[in-house]
C-alpha cells in the first residue's frame, strides 16, 4: 500500500496529476478506468491546463469504472464531466475513448461493456487488465458503483454489473471486483472530512469494515495507492 496525504483537495489533485503523467511516461499504451466525482473534476482541469500540450495523449485509452444510466449530455454523466473538463481541451483520438453508453438498457449495456473490456484490454489471470483503475469512495464506503446493500456485486462472474443507488433508485453500470483487483495499479482519490470515519474503520479493520465495498480493494498482483487530504485521513494519521 502506498499512502499519499496532501493538505487540501487541490493538493491531492496536483499530486495525482503528476503521478499519472509520470506513470505513463515510459509506456507506449496506457489503459485507464476513470472515476466521476469532485476530485477527478479538479484533476481533469489541472491535466488540461498544465499538461494539455505537453503530453502525447494518443497513447492514453480511457474507459470508466462506472456510469449513471443517463444520456451522455446529461449533467449527471461522468462522461460529460470528463469531456467538459478534459477531452474538449486536449488532442486525443476519439477512438481512444470507450464510454459506457448509459442511455442503453442497463443489462444490455453491462454485457456490451464487458465485451468491450475483453476486446480492448489485455487478459491477465483470465480477466481484463487495466494499467490503472481510478476509484473514489462515498460517505457510505461504496466504490465504483458497488454499494454496501449490493456488496454481492463485487463477486459477480461478469466484468460489469448493473447497480442501483440505494436512495434514488437510479441504475448504474459498474465494473466488478475481479476487474478492479486485477488492475496493474489501483488509485483511490478521497477527500473531505465526511470520508474520515469510513477510512479509519477500513484502515484499522474495525468491526464491520468488510461491509464497505472499498475495503475489498486489494490488487492481486498490482499496486494500491491512496491519495487523500488531511481531512479524509485524520483518523489514520498516527
Amino acid at each position: 500500500m502506498n499512502l499519499h496525504i496532501s493538505n487540501t483537495k487541490q493538493d491531492v489533485a496536483q499530486e495525482f496529476s503528476k503521478f499519472l503523467i509520470d506513470f505513463a511516461q515510459d509506456k507506449e499504451k496506457v489503459t485507464v478506468a476513470l472515476s466521476g466525482g469532485s476530485t477527478p473534476k479538479v484533476i481533469f482541469d489541472i491535466l488540461a491546463a498544465d499538461f494539455g500540450d505537453k503530453v502525447d495523449w494518443s497513447k492514453f485509452y480511457f474507459f470508466w469504472g462506472d456510469e449513471r444510466c443517463v444520456a451522455p449530455t446529461d449533467e449527471q454523466s461522468n462522461y460529460k464531466m470528463t469531456v467538459d473538463h478534459l477531452f474538449s481541451k486536449i488532442e486525443i483520438p476519439e477512438a481512444n475513448i470507450f464510454r459506457i453508453q448509459g442511455e442503453n438498457n442497463p443489462q444490455f449495456e453491462a454485457q456490451r461493456y464487458g465485451l468491450v473490456l475483453e476486446k480492448e484490454l489485455r487478459m491477465e489471470n483470465e480477466v481484463p487488465q487495466f494499467d490503472l483503475v481510478i476509484l473514489g469512495m462515498g460517505d457510505d464506503g461504496h466504490t465504483a458503483s458497488i454499494f454496501p446493500h449490493e456488496i454481492e456485486l463485487w463477486d459477480s462472474d461478469a466484468w460489469c454489473a448493473v447497480a442501483t443507488h440505494p436512495d434514488s433508485g437510479q441504475k448504474r453500470v459498474t465494473i466488478t471486483g475481479d476487474v478492479i483487483n486485477n488492475a496493474a495499479t489501483v488509485a483511490f482519490l478521497i477527500t473531505g472530512k465526511s470520508k474520515a470515519e469510513k477510512i479509519k474503520t477500513i484502515f484499522n479493520k474495525e468491526d464491520g469494515y468488510l461491509q464497505y465495498p472499498a475495503s475489498l480493494v486489494a490488487p492481486v498482483d498490482g499496486e494500491l495507492h491512496w491519495f487523500m487530504d488531511t481531512e479524509a485521513s485524520q483518523g489514520i494519521q498516527n
